[in-house]
């Protein structure tokens, strides 16, 4: 913001002639507070001990000339944006040039004028009073936009988890399968981010994304008749046909909720490929669409190796859980045929952690 008009602003005026300090000083004393130094290093000791509104500096200085002073001042973050303006006899065109290549604003030529210096330090001053407003604002701005963010992001985690919640309790599973599948997918994303042919795609902000998604994989569950979803034997052929329905039930659901927001947004575009494809196969023999390879989404790929490796390792009503040797080998086996290559060497790269993941959310 704009200072207070009682407030007045600092000028560290720095020149190693004594008499111009005194002429400086007297000329701006009654309108401004004025520091004095004699020397480079004296100039930043102040400057960085308490920014100043303006620096005045002279150029030709012994030990530290008063580039390398204005080198230093841009160079601290405290005293980047305090306007420096030379005061030298210099007047060639190399030497404004350089000057205004090292981050000054402007040049006052000695001998000095005073109604000159006096209107430059009133013009910039001036400046960057307006400059520091709209820092402020912009600072401002910033926040309330990431107060808002924040909250939207609040918001869509609590409709992420009634909806997750919804889907356990129709078919009985427990927010531990949520959690250790949503934790398999970040641990494979990660570790296949370390790859060339990933590592564009696969941020920090995209796993992320990919992460809170998982757990919106079965959601089209919610629509599948309790006779078969909560059936504890096997299913009949005409049982699964509609079981498999779920996948694009899911994607369908999360597809007219975008539709309903305006847009789809990058998670619930991620969202819907985890729910739609993550019971593709890499040979093109999954459902519902039989994508083959690449043209599986890689968030459903990583997702059905995660999902496949949860259900093999838990307890089901119609099955007793497999031992991790048993339920690896059985994922290894679907390397090139159910499951992307490159992911299930990832997967055997990363056994230790989700083995670490297993045994630490285990379903009691």
């Amino acid at each position: 913001m704009t200072s207070a008009p009682t407030e007045r602003s600092t000028i560290l005026v720095v020149d190693d002639t004594p008499a111009n300090l005194s002429l400086i000083s007297n000329l701006l004393k009654d309108k401004y507070r004025v520091k004095l130094a004699n020397n480079g290093f004296k100039a930043l000791e102040l400057a960085t001990a308490a920014p100043p509104n303006l620096v005045l500096l002279d150029i030709m200085m012994p030990e530290m000339d008063g580039y390398e002073v204005c080198r230093r001042l841009k160079a601290n973050e405290a005293t980047r944006y305090v306007p420096v303006i030379f005061l030298t006899a210099k007047n060639e065109t190399e030497d404004e040039e350089l000057g205004f290549l090292v981050g000054a604003v402007d040049f006052i030529h000695k001998p000095i004028s005073p109604p000159i210096v006096a209107a430059r330090v009133k013009t910039h001053l001036e400046i960057k009073s307006w400059h520091d407003f709209l820092k402020n604002q912009n600072d401002w701005l910033q926040q309330q936009v990431e107060k808002r963010l924040s909250e939207v992001n609040h918001l869509q985690d609590a409709l992420i988890y009634v909806m997750v919640s919804l889907a356990e309790f129709r078919d009985g599973t427990t927010g531990n399968h949520i959690r250790r599948t949503q934790e398999y997918v970040r641990l494979l994303a990660q570790k296949l981010a370390e790859s060339p042919g990933h590592k564009d795609l696969l941020t920090p902000s995209y796993i992320e994304l990919i992460g809170k998604s998982a757990p919106l994989h079965d959601i089209g569950k919610i629509a599948i008749p309790d006779h078969i979803l909560l059936k504890p034997g096997k299913h009949t052929p005409e049982e699964f046909a509609i079981m498999m329905t779920h996948a694009q039930l899911g994607h369908d659901m999360l597809e007219k909720a975008s539709q309903h927001m305006g847009n789809h947004g990058e998670f619930l575009t991620l969202a819907m490929e985890v729910a739609g494809s993550h019971h593709e196969r890499w040979d093109g023999m999954g459902y519902p669409k039989r994508l083959i390879g690449k043209n599986i989404p890689l968030s459903a790929r990583l997702m059905a190796v995660a999902d496949v490796f949860d259900a093999l390792l838990a307890r089901r009503p119609y099955k007793e859980p497999m031992g991790i040797a048993e339920t690896t080998a059985i994922i290894l086996k679907g390397r090139g045929t159910q499951f992307d290559p490159e992911v299930i060497d990832a997967f055997v790269a990363i056994q230790g952690d989700l083995q670490n993941v297993a045994a630490q959310w285990t379903d009691h």
